[in-house]
């Protein structure tokens, strides 16, 4: 049986060995000075995965890794996946508490973490109590003099040859700890079975490639640049470009400079890189396929994306975490025809939209946005309440609103919790925001419900208008008026310098309803 399990095996690691076998000398990422090519990669993951083995871990223990983007944070992707070790990315921007929360709650046995994340991650071995038997410095070229050992020079003298290891499809592969609102993040448990069935929607619905070109800048630790971009071309064969950070300046010169042919953003970086002035310098020509997803991208930004980026398609890919995390997608041809839609489910997964009771909604009518696919998570880690809670019915409950239509597209009204309503009636943040920005002098906008003594829930707009352009709140509200009906028009305008958000670019909306609560009594 054990002979039968492992022909039929289909994990994160084997995927790599298979890229491998197709294209040994292709490059299959770069980063920085680095560029290993497909047979160099799998031998320095095998050798990731021997060395952690030594270690003392065992199938099933957790490792953490806190770091930018590197070559070292992919080569532990799949060594620690082939070593049957569970990874925990952690978000590099978190303080002390809240990593010492996820190294105590996932009880962690090793962390690798690039020199600057010492200090935290150091301070947060402290406070949270656990004993990791194995800490090592990545993403760094020489050792440092401190007690953390050195990632290259402790792989370097283990074996070339994968580990025999008894792995299965449904394994547990990565736990990521969620981002949302409340006070403590859930640890989303992905399997290997997971990821790859979300790895082959995404190249069918995404129209990927072993041709393409790759940029990979948007944090790994996030499952979206990790798991629709980076471990799908991994598994075509493709190459790609890894960057520290999504900096517009350095993206557009990635671009020039590789040719490359493939990006994702969220909507805020494509408007960061429509307003650097190097967007028009550079020889953007060879992009043919371009991906936004964490929010809709606003329809007047689309359209200028497409007179400014001729060449490019553009996808929205939609979901969370729990679904490894693609759920549905809008494809090129129906990116105008159906702007502000999420798409139709991918390849993998059926949506339904339902009431609170489970039972579905007539077509146009608002409802929650279920799922049942194969890319959902197993649950979440140590909680058995929300899992149960999550998967009711034996479908995923993703908790937000949306409406399907005739031709079953879907648009996503809003979180539940970020649906405003105002005076008795509901308001769609995202419909507001879409007129917002229509006004030409408008660069970003978002949309919140904040106490009202009068409306109870007032609809708020803080807006970052275009560099150099003199906006007022009260020409702003006026364009609103006219193209809105009263009640979603906006109660109060606020013109700020940049909007809050968090690694992956999404907007944080809960730090504006925090910042701006007392606006109404300011304003009484």
């Amino acid at each position: 049986m054990k002979e039968i399990q492992r022909a039929r095996r289909n994990t994160l690691g084997d995927i790599l060995r298979r890229s491998r076998g197709r294209f040994p000398q292709k490059i299959a990422l770069r980063f920085g000075n680095e560029a290993l090519t497909y047979e160099q990669l799998d031998i320095l993951a095998n050798q990731a995965a021997h060395m952690i083995l030594a270690s003392g871990l065992q199938k099933g223990d957790r490792a953490a890794v806190l770091s930018r983007n590197s070559m070292d944070f992919v080569i532990l992707n799949f060594a620690l996946a082939r070593a049957g070790v569970i990874m925990v990315p952690i978000n590099y921007m978190l303080n002390a508490d809240d990593v010492a929360f996820i190294l105590g709650h996932a009880d962690v046995k090793a962390i690798f973490a690039s020199q600057e994340f010492h200090p935290v991650a150091d301070e947060a071995i402290r406070r949270s109590g656990c004993s990791p038997v194995l800490r090592c410095s990545i993403s760094e070229k020489t050792e440092q003099a401190n007690d953390w050992g050195h990632f290259r020079t402790q792989l370097a003298q283990s074996s070339t040859e994968e580990p025999e290891l008894e792995l299965e499809d449904d394994d547990v592969v990565h736990i990521l700890y969620t981002s949302g609102t409340e006070s403590r993040p859930k640890g989303v448990m992905l399997t290997h079975k997971s990821v790859l069935t979300e790895y082959v929607s995404t190249i069918i619905d995404g129209g990927m490639t072993e041709d393409d070109v790759a940029i990979h800048a948007l944090p790994l630790f996030h499952s979206a640049q990790l798991h629709c971009f980076l471990g799908p071309y991994v598994y075509l064969g493709a190459s790609g470009i890894i960057l520290e950070q999504a900096q517009p300046a350095l993206l557009l010169k990635t671009v020039e400079e590789y040719k490359a042919t493939q990006l994702f953003c969220p909507p805020t970086v494509w408007i960061a890189l429509l307003r650097s002035p190097e967007f028009a310098e550079r020889d953007l020509s060879s992009l043919k396929k371009c991906y936004y997803g964490a929010a809709i991208m606003p329809v007047e930004i689309l359209k200028e994306l497409g007179r400014r980026l001729p060449n490019a398609q553009f996808w929205n890919f939609y979901g969370q975490t729990e679904v490894a995390p693609l759920a549905t997608v809008l494809k090129p041809a129906d990116q105008i025809r159906k702007a502000g839609s999420a798409g139709r489910p991918s390849l993998n997964v059926e949506t339904r939209i339902v009431d609170d009771s489970g039972q579905d909604v007539p077509r146009g009518t608002v409802g929650e946005i279920v799922h049942r696919t194969s890319h959902a998570m197993l649950g979440y880690f140590r909680d058995e309440e929300k899992t149960s809670a999550a998967f009711q019915g034996g479908w995923f409950h993703s908790g937000d609103l949306g409406v399907m239509d005739e031709e079953g597209y879907i648009t996503v009204v809003d979180r539940k919790k970020d649906m405003i309503k105002s005076g008795g009636e509901n308001v769609a943040s995202r419909e507001v925001e879409e007129v917002i920005y229509q006004h030409p002098l408008v660069s970003e906008v978002a949309v919140i419900g904040i106490p009202d003594p009068y409306w109870i829930e007032a609809v708020a707009a803080v807006v970052v208008p275009k560099a150099g352009e003199a906006l007022t709140a009260e020409e702003l509200l006026d364009f609103c008026k006219a193209r809105l009906s009263a009640f979603k028009a906006p109660k109060h305008i606020v013109l700020a310098e940049n909007l809050p958000r968090n690694p992956s670019g999404k907007i944080l909306k809960r730090e504006l309803r925090a910042k701006y609560e007392s606006l109404a009594s300011q304003q009484s």
